[in-house]
């Protein structure tokens, strides 16, 4: 369901609130060996390609001929009548000025050889044309005029424009096996896939790439390693690369250090980052600002102060230029550790190197004040930065917002909501998560559904948390189905929902005799990744008990007899005997019996 769809079941719901790489050019075995060729001989006709007879030219080194006549051939070409390097730039050129690549590649590309396309790719993907670019890669690979420089530069070129999907897609449509295991393909592939943010599918390709003969290199690593910043177990993730990195006779150089030092500061392993720091060191390798800030970022985990102040003498003596990085790093570290004086203090120094134009340097201080109990002063900080004009994306409005309904200050979330709608036009799931709460909480349902349909326009895709808001504030206003409904939309769209919601909704909806949605939460909840409580198995078989559901309480009895009381076992039991589908009987007493239980007599009466 949609945001536009949910808008419409609350206007419904609660009206009463309202009122392959190309072959090289070879030639028959005959022709190879003649011991000495005298001159070219064209032999053209209307009905077969172009011959090339090899009388004149010297025969030197394997594959050196081959190459002399690429030079001048396109291997693919229709029409192989020698094409003089003056004509292939003038063909690249007018590819490249055209403004209907759709007639201009039929009608040019097939004189150009694929070095001449991948220069067409290059220049399209450089200037950001991405639509271009996708446009000659397209009927490069229809007409087989490609290579593997051509596919890791696509890959490339492409960035984030190419969706993790449309990656995978084009990885598989490769035919020729040994570029699909070239290792600059592969690697531009998984890069492509740890920037969309899908590192656990690029560890998984990764490992069927090996399967498949890929031998990785340094730079596979680093990216992989790269991507395990982000994933939940990341740093045994990354621990085993590094392993398997090592045996494979690899070393560690300083973007692969630099990608560990990431991991070990997102995952909280600051001793870790440490010491991969100095051995990095002590092979010789010396760290530039990026290893620098990392392990800055390691120190902000638990606001070490002390040692970051010494990193930073360090870099200072090691030449370095702190940049705005470090410097908003090491505020991190300050405001994480609760020493707000040095914060607001380095704070004046960011603004006066000009490193502070932004709102994210205001936005950690403002943060770290909200999460110590410091809303007024918090807020002095926002008015200080509003005084200044600071560049916002709204950020900043979120923090004090969320900070408000917090505090139960919801006219103050509610005033601070309305001005950032007055003044900006641009919104993002964070800020109107944060507006939608205010409005929730204070029971404005006029402004919730207003901010529903500004998602809705601005095509912001809601997250796991507009999800939870929606949902607990239907509960709230007894809009039950509403909340089924939203909670339907929320697994459908891969999140998972927590048990104490699930456990909430399936109550309200027993309660009010939806036994059948009440079975779906439970569902949904049941084959997610989480531990469910025991409890739950029982209280979802007093509510299917309660709506006649015998079969489904019979799977929940089978799949989980040891987790439900005697009672409830009984109860069940008893129901069932006296309306159950009588094709079942027999099997419900086997999955009683091998639980433990016993039917007692009075079941049969």
């Amino acid at each position: 369901m949609e945001i536009s769809s949910m808008f419409h079941s609350i206007m419904a719901l609660s009206s009463p609130l309202f009122s392959s790489s190309s072959s090289p050019f070879s030639f028959p075995t005959s022709s190879r060996k003649r011991p000495n060729i005298h001159k070219f001989k064209l032999q053209s006709s209307t009905s077969a390609a172009t011959k090339i007879t090899t009388d004149s030219i010297p025969r030197t080194e394997a594959g050196e001929f081959q190459n002399v006549l690429t030079d001048y051939v396109s291997p693919n070409s229709s029409n192989q009548f020698p094409v003089s390097r003056n004509d292939r730039q003038s063909a690249i050129l007018q590819i490249q000025e055209s403004s209907d690549l759709g007639s201009a590649l039929p009608r040019l590309g097939e004189t150009l050889k694929v070095q001449d396309m991948n220069v067409i790719l290059r220049y399209f993907g450089k200037l950001s044309r991405r639509q271009e670019l996708s446009q000659v890669f397209d009927w490069m690979q229809q007409n087989q005029k490609i290579n593997v420089a051509s596919y890791s530069s696509y890959v490339k070129l492409m960035g984030k424009s190419l969706s993790s999907v449309e990656a995978l897609v084009m990885y598989k449509s490769i035919k020729d096996r040994s570029t699909k295991i070239n290792v600059s393909v592969c690697n531009a592939l998984l890069s492509c896939l740890v920037k969309n943010g899908k590192s656990e599918s690029s560890l998984k390709l990764f490992t069927q790439m090996k399967r498949d003969g890929l031998v990785p290199d340094a730079v596979t690593y680093s990216t992989l390693l790269a991507g395990c910043a982000k994933v939940k177990d990341g740093y045994s993730k990354a621990l085993e690369l590094v392993q398997e990195l090592m045996s494979n006779g690899l070393l560690m150089d300083s973007v692969t250090y630099g990608s560990l030092l990431s991991v070990c500061a997102s995952h909280k392993e600051c001793n870790e980052a440490e010491k991969y720091f100095q051995k990095m060191k002590a092979e010789g390798q010396s760290p530039n600002v990026y290893h620098y800030s990392s392990l800055l970022n390691a120190y902000s985990v638990d606001g070490n102060y002390e040692k970051a102040e010494a990193l930073i003498e360090e870099m200072r003596s090691a030449g370095l230029v702190l940049n705005k990085v470090v410097y908003t790093t090491l505020l991190k570290v300050y405001v994480k550790g609760g020493f707000f004086e040095k914060s607001k203090e380095l704070l004046k120094e960011l603004e006066a190197f000009g490193y502070a134009k932004d709102e994210m340097p205001f936005c950690l201080l403002m943060d770290g004040l909200v999460k110590s109990g410091l809303l007024l002063e918090a807020k002095s900080v926002f008015d200080e930065m509003m005084g200044k004009h600071v560049k916002t994306d709204g950020y900043s409005y979120s923090i004090m917002i969320s900070a408000f309904c917090r505090s139960g200050l919801l006219e103050d979330a509610k005033k601070l909501a309305s001005e950032f709608e007055e003044k900006y036009d641009k919104y993002d799931v964070v800020i109107l998560n944060a507006m939608l709460s205010a409005y929730c909480r204070a029971g404005e349902i006029e402004n919730v559904m207003s901010m529903m349909k500004k998602m809705d326009d601005s095509a912001i895709s809601p997250d796991w948390n507009t999800f939870n808001i929606l949902i607990r504030y239907f509960c709230k206003e007894k809009l039950y189905l509403l909340a089924y409904r939203t909670m339907q939309d929320m697994h459908r769209k891969g999140h998972q929902p927590e048990e104490g919601l699930c456990s909430s909704l399936i109550y309200y909806l027993g309660k009010t005799d939806a036994h059948s949605e009440a079975f779906s939460v439970y569902n949904m909840l049941r084959y997610s990744k989480r531990t469910i409580s025991k409890s739950l198995h029982e209280k979802i078989l007093h509510i299917l008990i309660a709506g006649r559901l015998l079969k489904d309480a019979y799977v929940v009895v089978k799949d989980n007899a040891g987790f439900i009381s005697r009672p409830a076992i009984k109860r069940f039991a008893v129901n069932f005997m006296r309306s159950g589908n009588v094709n079942l009987i027999n099997d419900v007493m086997k999955a009683m019996h091998s639980s433990g239980h016993r039917i007692d007599q009075p079941a049969f009466v």
